[in-house]
């Protein structure tokens, strides 16, 4: 296929903000890599629409696109242990994931929404890190949830599990 005259596109969040972006940052999301490569640009003169990400958690998606544009593509079947077993973040992904709860959370549903692995990776691995050595009642009070087993399912499960506990 050659390869495309265009340098800009448009994309249009959930609440009809309109961003151009470098189609290199854009492609970052391989969502919207494939709909350039199936449709064609002219298919996209109006803009690509975005409609599962408003524009506060499109430009925040944006600015680690833009960060990241000259990594080298992940191959579709990279589930590489190495990636996987570890938690460590780069220092700038670190930073960037400096984010109230709930935008960390969005942002890890824009990334699989976008089809952008290395960065759903990081805000799993941000998660993962916020969990780790943390008691249940820890963890509950982290995320706010309310723990809605009576004292004698949390001891069956505490029973059923116990295999599973470090000692």
């Amino acid at each position: 296929m050659a390869t495309s005259a265009v340098t800009e596109i448009k994309l249009v969040s959930n609440d009809n903000t309109e961003t151009m972006v470098d189609r290199a940052v854009a492609e970052r999301s391989m969502l919207i890599k494939n709909m350039l490569d199936d449709m064609g640009d002219g298919a996209f003169e109006q803009g690509i629409p975005i409609p599962n990400v408003n524009d506060q958690v499109l430009q925040k998606i944006l600015t680690w696109c833009k960060h990241h544009k000259d990594d080298p593509p992940t191959a579709a079947d990279d589930d590489s242990d190495s990636r996987k077993k570890t938690t460590d973040i780069e220092e700038w992904d670190q930073k960037y994931m400096q984010v109230d709860q709930e935008m960390l959370f969005e942002i890890i549903l824009a990334a699989n929404y976008l089809d952008i692995k290395p960065l759903l990776d990081v805000g799993c691995k941000t998660v993962a890190n916020m969990i780790k050595g943390k008691s249940p009642e820890e963890i509950r009070k982290t995320f706010n949830i309310t723990n809605d087993f009576t004292p004698e399912e949390e001891e069956q499960i505490r029973r059923e599990n116990e295999w599973a506990e470090d000692r």
